[in-house]
């Protein structure tokens, strides 16, 4: 894995100007369209088909081998915002165990467990794997604990505004990343949704139905999740359950390595009876339930038996895990450093030439962020908070350590 992720740093410049249709011959170009037709004939008739597909804000042509949710895939995983998450904490900041999981490694449970859903469907797994890749894309520094102190530093300062890495997600791809031709990745209308519509924090969803009619106005990254309304795909609706069935037991299993649980057996008991004792188990038993319960049928559900056990779980987690004193006083120490890298950035503004000559160089890279913003018309606090999510975690750290204790 590391030496693909390698890879990917090393040519991804060189990827981006790759035209994989260019040199198809007549015939072949013929046949090959033919097969994806018979390809997207055969799938269910509720799957999203790329051919029927709401396009682009940017119309293209897409080319003849890919069909546009793999081209959007090519997008996702060949920008810098994909590449960090190796870098970024899914809930535990412990650079030195490779065996805690990182933002990268959870965005691979999640494009599994939902192509292998997907597939048992015969849903689309083109658009699976392309939301899946690209669901946490948004991602801030330090798990959820940084994304509610980044949330709570850009709502002192711009009360309207709000950081949620779903919708957040939803700038980076459509405003923050470049393709060379101007900012955006361009994706398509569905990857786009099913980006901002994954939420896998509410715990009681044990059935979700598409919003098929949804409107283009509602897939914006200015709507809170408050006010979001179910994913428009039956596809998108596949990645928010993957999202939970991917964290709740990798989580237990982290907190077990790191001591903040010491015995899995007092873990949630009656529903360990229903899902099983280890991530394997549980994993296997939430997948089966849904297809079981979502086979030829316009909706992914759970049983209710599986769903409350789900529920009991992730519930757990938050009251033994996400509240233990051992994360909470790791969300002491990344309050302190996001705020302070907030407060120093957000300084900075007020001299954006004198912060590009200034003697730190957490300073300089941030002005030359700035001066490069594709909005520039924003306010400073939002290119403040667009700054500092893109972070990985040791880069904050090594920030902030410059900033406040050289």
């Amino acid at each position: 894995m590391s030496d693909y992720l390698s890879m990917l740093e090393l040519y991804s410049e060189a990827f981006k100007d790759i035209r994989i249709s260019e040199g198809i011959s007549d015939t072949n170009r013929d046949l090959l369209e033919l097969l994806k037709k018979e390809k997207e004939a055969s799938l269910s008739s509720f799957a999203a088909k790329a051919s029927l597909g709401r396009g682009r804000v940017k119309e293209e042509h897409d080319n003849d081998i890919r069909n546009p949710y793999e081209r959007d895939i090519g997008r996702i995983i060949f920008s810098q915002s994909f590449r960090r998450l190796k870098h970024k904490t899914q809930v535990f900041f412990n650079p030195s165990n490779d065996h805690i999981c990182s933002r990268l490694e959870h965005v691979l449970y999640v494009y599994y467990i939902s192509s292998t859903i997907g597939k048992a469907l015969n849903l689309n797994t083109d658009l699976i794997q392309a939301i899946a890749l690209g669901h946490d894309i948004g991602h801030s520094p330090f798990g959820h604990s940084g994304e509610r102190i980044l949330n709570k530093c850009l709502k002192e300062v711009e009360p309207d505004r709000f950081f949620q890495h779903e919708a957040h997600g939803l700038r980076v791809i459509d405003v923050l990343e470049s393709r060379g031709d101007g900012s955006g990745l361009n994706l398509t209308f569905e990857v786009r949704d099913g980006i901002l519509s994954h939420c896998g924090e509410i715990y009681d969803e044990k059935s979700l139905v598409p919003f098929r009619d949804k409107p283009d106005s509602e897939v914006s990254y200015l709507i809170p999740k408050s006010q979001r309304s179910a994913p428009a795909t039956l596809e998108g609706c596949v990645v928010r359950f993957a999202d939970k069935i991917a964290y709740v037991g990798r989580d237990i299993e982290d907190a077990l390595r790191t001591g903040v649980i010491e015995n899995r057996s007092d873990f949630a008991p009656e529903a360990a009876k229903v899902l099983g004792n280890n991530n394997s188990q549980m994993i296997n038993t939430l997948v089966e339930d849904i297809i079981n319960n979502s086979l030829s049928r316009d909706e992914i559900r759970m049983s209710d038996r599986t769903a409350k056990a789900l529920q009991t779980f992730l519930e757990t987690n938050v009251n033994q895990i996400y509240q233990a004193k051992k994360v909470k006083v790791f969300e002491s120490t990344v309050e302190i450093m996001i705020k302070g890298l907030f407060l120093a950035f957000l300084d900075a503004t007020a001299d954006i030439d004198k912060a590009a000559d200034s003697n730190k160089d957490a300073i300089r890279k941030f002005a030359k962020f700035y001066i490069a913003h594709p909005e520039p018309d924003c306010p400073d606090a939002v290119k403040v908070t667009d700054f500092i999510a893109g972070m990985t975690d040791q880069f904050a750290t090594d920030c902030f350590n410059e900033l406040y204790k050289n």
